[in-house]
């Protein structure tokens, strides 16, 4: 398995990537509606596409196939990790810490702090964040926001 920068052949993958596993994996949590609307507004291959040009996405591909797909973006004060998710088949093996690590090597090397934010419902995305040092920072409209120190 390597984890390494997006680019730009790997964009329609990425999106059908999140299309087959935000929605599979949140329906539950926030209904289908909201998975859907999650997929549409954050998966879609304009935001995608302009992520990757900027150099924040990371992937973890197997042989051509994607395993995990990790987002962060930032303007220079503020990082803040958008997406992070790993294929059922691949979690609870470290996956998930490595795209995390990959993404937070790429932050500017003067980058004090990065954000995280997941779905209150989502208690595995809430211990995976606790595992990795991030602390609540707030909660509203039913979304977490952790934070990292990263000196």
């Amino acid at each position: 398995m390597i984890v390494r920068a997006a680019d730009r052949d790997d964009v329609m993958a990425i999106c059908r990537f999140g299309e087959g596993q935000v929605r599979a994996h949140y329906a539950s949590l926030i209904g289908e509606e909201a998975a859907a609307r999650q997929v549409r507004m954050r998966w879609n291959e304009t935001d995608i596409a302009g992520a990757v040009a900027r150099g924040w996405v990371v992937v973890a591909d197997e042989g051509g196939c994607l395993a995990g797909v990790g987002q962060c973006d930032g303007d220079g004060d503020e990082y803040v990790i958008r997406k992070l998710c790993v294929h059922p088949r691949h979690r609870g093996g470290g996956l998930g810490a490595r795209l995390l690590d990959v993404l937070i090597g790429q932050l500017p090397a003067d980058a004090e702090r990065v954000h995280a934010e997941h779905f209150v419902a989502d208690e595995r995305a809430g211990a995976f964040c606790e595992r990795e040092g991030f602390t609540v920072e707030r909660i509203e409209l039913g979304v977490v926001w952790r934070v990292r120190d990263l000196r």
